[in-house]
């Protein structure tokens, strides 16, 4: 379905791994980040061979959620237009879209038209939502998110890939309309998790799968199951990427060894290097980094992921 897409080309590659960065790329922890310097950082790490800026789609702050992390403060889908506008290759990722909270003919044409103005860098990750607040704040139920998040996913593929469709649904009825503009490529849509479907769901429908931080054992387990399932819906040749975040803390000591942190990893370059290569093995195609946490400064830790761990990953697996 994307063998002509050029950025799906590009990044996602059966066997291989590329990388890619939340945004903010900033330190920050408990508090809010500041949101500075994004744009430099945004082009250093598009000029270090980072393949996708990811953007998280929050709406409010929550301090008594398991992450009260607030996003990237600003709204996902203009914060990734701004930054956008600012690079030139990179591409732009959401992760992800919470779809239960959003009207999917307003995505659709948000999504339409990021896509004729940025061709082919938009990777669309969508998700169910798990914040309560956001759900309480918009006064929709979150018990009824799997039910609103299957419903806007039909209808925004209805929309913006069919002309004039006939579209009848809770969330609104389109008779001889049209949503303008249409995307000139089709856009890869990434499901998050179960977005409270079954693997089954998420295999037959997805253009890949974006799930939790596990180790590479468990990762290869999660992943072969996906798989049997992408094969049982789309034959034995079909590729669907598997995408995983991973907090990173990278040490100034290039051999300091590997120490769990929660959901991802303190290490230095050498054995990060080693932990990748395992997760690519284990059928991982593109992790997104967290470097939230580090001590050292962000672009610091961008360079040095650049200059020694993405180009052992730029070659082609044996």
């Amino acid at each position: 379905m994307f063998e002509q897409h050029k950025g799906f080309q590009k990044m996602l590659k059966k066997d291989e791994l590329s990388f890619g960065v939340n945004v903010p790329l900033e330190n920050y922890d408990k508090e809010p980040p500041q949101m500075i310097h994004q744009v430099e950082r945004a082009q250093l790490a598009e000029k270090m061979g980072f393949q996708c800026l990811w953007f998280q789609d929050v709406l409010l702050e929550d301090p008594t959620f398991e992450d009260p992390a607030t996003g990237q403060i600003f709204d996902s889908l203009i914060y990734l237009t701004y930054l956008a506008s600012q690079t030139s290759s990179i591409h732009l990722g959401t992760a992800a879209l919470v779809t239960s909270l959003r009207h999917p003919l307003r995505t659709a044409k948000e999504a339409a038209s990021i896509e004729r103005l940025f061709p082919e860098r938009l990777m669309l990750g969508i998700s169910s939502g798990d914040r309560r607040k956001d759900f309480e704040g918009l006064g929709i139920d979150i018990m009824k998110r799997g039910e609103l998040f299957r419903e806007s996913f039909h209808y925004f593929n209805e929309v913006i890939a069919e002309e004039f469709p006939e579209v009848e649904s809770k969330f609104g009825k389109l008779h001889k309309s049209n949503l303008v503009p249409k995307p000139t490529h089709n856009i890869p849509i990434f499901m998050t998790g179960y977005c409270q479907q079954s693997l089954d769901w998420v295999a037959e429908h997805g253009d890949g799968w974006m799930f939790y931080p596990q180790s590479p054992d468990k990762q290869q387990k999660t992943i072969s199951a996906y798989r049997e399932k992408v094969k049982e819906y789309h034959g034995s040749g079909a590729f669907r990427p598997f995408f995983m975040p991973l907090p990173l803390e990278l040490m100034d000591d290039p051999d300091y060894p590997l120490e769990k942190i929660p959901a991802g990893y303190r290490t230095g370059r050498k054995r990060a290097v080693e932990l990748l290569e395992e997760y690519r093995k284990a059928g991982v195609n593109h992790i997104m980094f967290g470097l939230s946490k580090n001590e050292r400064p962000v672009p610091e830790i961008l360079q040095e992921l650049g200059e020694y761990v993405i180009p052992h990953f730029n070659k082609p697996a044996e």
